[in-house]
C-alpha cells in the first residue's frame, strides 16, 4: 500500500501543518506533495521530520516565496500536473486546491478538508471588495474566482471520502459540494500545553494580525477597560495599525515560539478570541493549560468551548459585546482541572486513532468493491 499526502502549500507552521505532521507520524513512509515549499529547516524538522516535498512549477517563480497567492489563477493547473499514479491512497490536506489532484479509478482519495476555499465561496464578496469598483483588476479577479469555483466544483468528483475538521466545516461541505463528511477534529498537543498551577493578572490573545481575526474588537474593548491588562502575541500585516490603536494597558510581544506561547497561556487569567474560525486550535491549546476562553459565538469554537465550563461566549464581533462578556467573566468561577479535562478530547493521539481507523476501514471497503 503506497500513500501520498498532498498539502496546499508549506510556508508557515500553522494548524493545517499540525494535521500533516500527525498523518506523517501515522504513516512515516508517506510521500509529500505541495504547490510550494518554503519551510525553514526548524519547521521542516518539526512537521515532516526533515523530509523533502515534491513541489509544482510555482516553486520556481521568483516572487513565489513573498506572495504565492498572486499566482492563484495557475493553482488548478499546477496541482493537476502532479503524477500520483504510483500510489494506492492519496490523502489531501485542503483549504484551497489540494483536493483537486488527479486520481484514477484504482486509487482512493481521502480529503481532510479544513474548509472549502473561503475566497471562492463564503469570503468571495469580502475578497472582491479589496479591489476598486469598475477597475480592470477587479474584473480580472472576479473572472479568476468564478473560474476557480467551477473547477473546484468539478474536481469534487475525484474525492472518494471527505473528512471535515469540525461540524461547522462538514455543514459547509454539504452546502457547497453536496457531499457528506466524517468529522475528525484536528490534533491539539494537549501533552505539551499542560495545566497551569496558577492564573495571572492579565488577559491573553494570540493570533496572526490579519483583518478577519478581528483583533481590533479585542483592543477596542480593553481600551475601554484600563483596569484590565491584555497581552497580545503574534504578528502580521495589521501589526502597526493595531499598536497605534492600543492603550497603555495593552502589551504586544510579537511572534513567540511554542515554549513562550505556552508560558503566556499558563499565566493568563483568560484567553480572548474574536475570530470566526473553522475549528480554532489556539483556543483549545489555552484550555489544555486549564485557562478559560472568552470567544465569539460562531463557527468551530461553538464545538470546542463549553459554556461556563471551559469559557464564555459573546454574540457579536463588537467591543460592546466583548465588554459584557468580560463583566460576566468576573462573576464566574472556573475549574482549571475541568477545563483541561474538556480539552483532552481534542488530543493528538485521539486524532491519530480516529483518522487511521477511518482510512483503513475505507481502504478495505474500497479494495473489496
Amino acid at each position: 500500500m503506497k500513500m501520498a499526502m498532498v498539502h496546499d502549500w508549506y510556508y508557515v507552521n500553522g494548524g493545517a501543518e499540525k494535521v500533516v505532521r500527525a498523518i506523517d507520524e501515522i504513516w512515516p513512509n508517506i510521500s509529500h506533495y505541495a504547490l510550494i515549499d518554503f519551510l525553514s529547516e526548524k519547521d521542516r524538522n518539526d512537521i515532516l521530520k526533515g523530509k523533502k516535498v515534491a513541489t509544482s512549477f510555482i516553486q520556481c517563480f521568483p516572487s513565489a516565496r513573498q506572495n504565492h497567492r498572486k499566482f492563484l489563477q495557475l493553482f488548478p493547473h499546477a496541482i493537476e500536473r502532479f503524477d500520483l499514479s504510483e500510489y494506492d491512497i492519496i490523502v489531501s490536506s485542503s483549504a484551497a486546491v489540494a483536493k483537486g489532484v488527479k486520481v484514477n479509478s484504482n486509487q482512493m482519495h481521502i480529503c481532510y478538508c479544513h474548509s472549502p476555499m473561503r475566497y471562492a465561496y463564503d469570503l468571495y464578496d469580502q475578497y472582491i471588495q479589496d479591489y476598486k469598483q469598475g477597475s480592470i483588476k477587479r474584473a480580472y479577479v472576479n473572472f479568476v474566482l468564478q473560474k476557480l469555483r467551477k473547477w473546484d466544483q468539478r474536481t469534487t468528483a475525484g474525492v472518494t471520502h471527505f473528512v471535515a475538521n469540525s461540524n461547522n466545516v462538514a455543514q459547509r461541505i454539504e452546502r457547497i459540494y453536496k457531499r457528506t463528511a466524517e468529522v475528525i477534529y484536528p490534533p491539539v498537543e494537549t501533552d505539551f500545553y499542560k495545566l497551569s498551577p496558577f492564573w495571572g493578572e492579565y488577559f491573553f490573545t494570540a493570533s496572526r494580525m490579519v483583518s478577519y481575526k478581528k483583533m481590533t474588537v479585542i483592543i477596542e474593548a480593553f481600551n475601554k477597560r484600563p483596569d484590565l491588562n491584555l497581552v497580545i502575541a503574534g504578528n502580521g500585516p495589521e501589526e502597526k495599525k493595531l499598536k497605534k490603536l492600543a492603550a497603555q494597558n495593552i502589551q504586544f510581544t510579537g511572534f513567540v515560539d511554542s515554549l513562550r506561547l505556552r508560558e503566556l497561556m499558563q499565566h493568563a487569567k483568560a484567553f480572548v478570541y474574536a475570530a470566526e474560525e473553522d475549528f480554532g486550535i489556539v483556543p483549545v491549546e489555552a484550555m489544555s493549560c486549564g485557562v478559560p476562553v472568552i470567544a465569539f459565538a460562531k463557527g468551530g469554537l461553538l464545538e470546542t468551548v463549553k459554556e461556563k465550563i471551559s469559557g464564555l461566549f459573546f454574540e457579536e464581533q463588537s467591543s460592546g459585546a466583548l465588554l459584557r462578556a468580560l463583566e460576566q467573566f468576573e462573576k464566574e468561577a472556573f475549574s482549571p482541572i475541568k477545563i483541561r479535562e474538556h480539552a483532552l478530547k481534542f488530543g493528538t493521539n485521539i486524532f491519530k486513532e480516529k483518522f487511521e481507523k477511518f482510512v483503513m476501514e475505507k481502504w478495505q471497503s474500497f479494495k473489496s468493491s
